[in-house]
């Protein structure tokens, strides 16, 4: 795990590169080149400077067909949870969880939700209408 003072220089690190860049004269930044990367790897970025983890499923309804079906996923508390769903009826997602959350499902493509869940356990995300439990993530501190 990182540690408070590492993020501290990766911050001051960056910030004198930001300022490097935007002080001075033209003559100043084009004369000399830089010796610092200007573009940054996301594999070598630490984890406190990573964007949070997040637990995607995508969900396909069309013609009373769901998938997935009885998925058995993995997730933390907190993270963003995000449900991706392109469906050719309307229905509804439920989400039992801590707390609960309800989304309207239409009859398109491209739809997506989000959310986080506060307490560990299993949370499971059914479709109302067709009756169907899309996944069950068990959610862990």
């Amino acid at each position: 795990m990182t540690s408070i003072r590492q993020y501290a220089t990766v911050v001051a690190a960056t910030a004198a590169l930001l300022t490097a860049g935007c002080g001075g004269s033209p003559d100043e930044s084009s004369s000399a080149p830089s010796s610092q990367p200007t573009t940054v790897n996301p594999s070598d970025m630490s984890d406190v400077q990573r964007p949070p983890d997040r637990l995607t499923i995508d969900i396909s309804i069309e013609g009373g067909n769901v998938t997935p079906t009885n998925a058995q996923l993995q997730g933390k508390v907190n993270e963003p949870i995000v449900l991706r769903v392109n469906s050719d009826a309307a229905d509804e997602l439920h989400v039992h969880s801590v707390p609960e959350h309800t989304f309207q499902v239409e009859p398109n493509d491209g739809q997506q939700f989000q959310f986080t869940v506060d307490v560990p356990g299993n949370v499971e995300i059914e479709l109302h209408d067709l009756n169907r439990v899309v996944a069950t993530v068990q959610v862990q501190p």
